[in-house]
């Protein structure tokens, strides 16, 4: 039971029609998606930009969710990750961020992210995938799990830093 009095996702009996893995993970994006909205989307700007102990903002794993889940996507789809995704990779840390574009384009990645593992065809799961520079060797099921956990990783890390940032004296 989350803290909502819901249950998590993927414990509301939904998407009966999507295979396992893909519902795992899309299931794991619902859950992410309400996790950073409930503690980090009310936070100001200069809130999701501060860094307490120099810890990385909560900016950064905004912007580092929505974006690994694209580039991680691209890999499973058997593709390179273009010019566009390499640049936006190296701009994650960048200072100044407002919550509204962040959210929107947290927004933006994780529908799109959702469209994306639901187009799998179960079949194709243990096809090989490389994976970064070093073309590191998996599976296309591989990286759709690995879309859920790094996404719930960089989400707790996002809700631990917004609850310290909270606590703060302003």
């Amino acid at each position: 039971m989350s803290d909502t009095g819901l249950p998590e996702p993927w414990l509301r009996g939904t998407l009966h029609k999507v295979p396992a893995v893909q519902r795992a993970v899309v299931h794991a994006l619902e859950l992410a998606t309400e996790d950073l909205q409930r503690w980090c989307g009310s936070l100001s700007d200069e809130q999701v930009n501060a860094r307490p102990g120099g810890l990385p903002p909560v900016a950064f794993h905004l912007r580092h969710i929505a974006r690994s889940l694209g580039r991680l996507l691209t890999y499973a789809e058997g593709r390179d990750l273009s010019e566009q995704q390499l640049a936006a990779l190296k701009s994650e840390m960048d200072r100044g961020a407002s919550r509204d574009a962040l959210f929107s384009e947290l927004s933006s990645a994780l529908a799109d992210s959702v469209l994306r593992v639901q187009a799998f065809d179960v079949s194709a799961f243990e096809q090989i995938r490389v994976v970064g520079r070093r073309r590191l060797p998996t599976t296309v099921a591989g990286l759709l799990v690995h879309v859920a956990d790094h996404t719930q990783r960089h989400v707790g890390q996002a809700v631990t830093t917004a609850k310290i940032v909270l606590a703060m004296p302003t």
